[in-house]
């Protein structure tokens, strides 16, 4: 083992992990920790676990074949099966994307204290396509220490809300390996599914593929094969257990401070720290319904309104990051599907306005503090995209044909 080798392939698997600390994730873990409290854990860490496997499979792919997962489907597939996976993946980069926009947008109006509106943060994260394009002129490594800090802000940010928290440790050990939801019902089932669709995005296994090409790797060499293998798988590990730590922090802050809470409750505390959005909490004694702009509306009602920037200043590293993930994530699959040669700018362009465009009229049309089902919806959404990028990645790592002597025997 040499540090010098793993500190040589660190890049890919963190900018992968972007997509386990996207909006969407983090809107889904706030949401199961107040819906559930500390019980559903072990569906995240679960859920973490079946992520790794697959971004290892298809980091193999890449690494063994040269070829990222999108360029193996043109090779492998006719015409028709290639064009539906390209459909569907691209459906899934939209909804993903769309997530990612308006979680930027709802932490900058957050920021502004609502004086900049939803289509407003909309057009402003717009300013993403420049700032990749840019980067990526200067190389690939200059990118990955850029993910890096974002990655640290989420860590700063959301580790700054679990301090101030405090969540009980005794609870979180026993959500986490005790695989059993006392008295949880349908919306707590609802979340568990929404956990698993939000964690593994199907556009990531073309993603991690792709990234893993940037390193050179004499595939001639058995041996050097199996040391990239090695070095990007305990990356993988690396980078997902520090994005499953920060998904913890946002589940159990949530669960410890507004699990079977009413919106009586926080209108109450809101209006006691003369919150100018305690309206938002109807007063009666529904249970508590939270996203990304209520959650951070709650917990400055509750902690100071530092918690609320602090927690905005999360949410946008979060949207920031997996914006410009999404844009590559869309560059690689056209790139590969089609087998376009198109010039970077144009190519980013493109995949970037097959994203923003629903989302701006989506932000136009709609109020910040009613997003949550379009959230939910876009969950399902990625659920359902899974398939279609599994079967292959699973399909092709099991063939000698594709993988030679690195094929997976399951």
């Amino acid at each position: 083992f040499s540090f010098r080798k793993l500190w040589a392939f660190t890049g890919p698997g963190f900018l992968m992990s972007i997509a386990y600390l996207d909006p969407g994730n983090i809107e889904s873990d706030l949401q199961s920790g107040a819906v559930a409290g500390f019980k559903l854990l072990w569906v995240l860490l679960l859920a973490t676990i079946i992520g790794l496997l697959l971004q290892r499979l298809a980091a193999r792919l890449g690494v063994v074949t040269g070829l990222h997962l999108a360029e193996v489907c043109h090779r492998q597939y006719q015409k028709f099966p290639r064009i539906i996976l390209w459909l569907m993946v691209e459906l899934a980069i939209i909804g993903s994307d769309m997530q990612e926009v308006i979680g930027s947008a709802i932490a900058i109006n957050l920021l502004s204290v609502g004086k900049i509106p939803l289509w407003g943060g909309v057009l402003i994260t717009i300013a993403d396509t420049f700032v990749f394009l840019f980067l990526d002129k200067y190389g690939l490594r200059k990118l990955e220490a850029f993910f890096g800090l974002l990655i640290t802000i989420m860590a700063l940010t959301f580790g700054y809300e679990y301090i101030t928290v405090k969540p009980n440790q005794e609870k979180l050990l026993q959500g986490l390996f005790i695989p059993y939801c006392q008295d949880c019902g349908t919306p707590q089932l609802e979340q568990a599914v929404g956990i698993v669709g939000a964690v593994i995005m199907p556009h990531n296994m073309y993603l991690h593929s792709a990234l893993v090409k940037s390193r050179q790797v004499n595939r001639a060499d058995k041996r050097e094969v199996r040391d990239a293998n090695k070095y990007f798988f305990i990356e993988s590990c690396i980078a997902l257990f520090v994005s499953f730590i920060i998904n913890i922090f946002v589940v159990t802050v949530f669960a410890e401070a507004f699990f079977q809470k009413t919106n009586a409750d926080v209108y109450q505390v809101c209006a006691n720290s003369s919150s100018p959005h305690s309206s938002l909490f109807p007063n009666n004694n529904e249970t508590l319904e939270v996203d990304i702009y209520k959650g951070g509306v709650v917990l400055g009602c509750y902690f100071g309104s530092a918690a609320l920037y602090i927690w905005a200043i999360g949410i946008l590293a979060a949207g920031q990051s997996s914006t410009m993930t999404g844009t590559y994530s869309g560059q690689f699959v056209m790139e590969g599907f089609l087998n376009l040669r198109w010039s970077r700018f144009a190519r980013v362009l493109l995949t970037r306005s097959i994203a923003v465009t629903p989302t701006l009229f989506v932000a136009i049309f709609q109020d910040v503090e009613h997003l949550t089902g379009m959230n939910d919806f876009l969950n399902v959404l990625m659920s359902l995209q899974l398939p279609f990028a599994l079967i292959p990645v699973l399909t092709f790592t099991s063939l000698p044909s594709v993988m030679h002597d690195f094929a997976n025997g399951l």
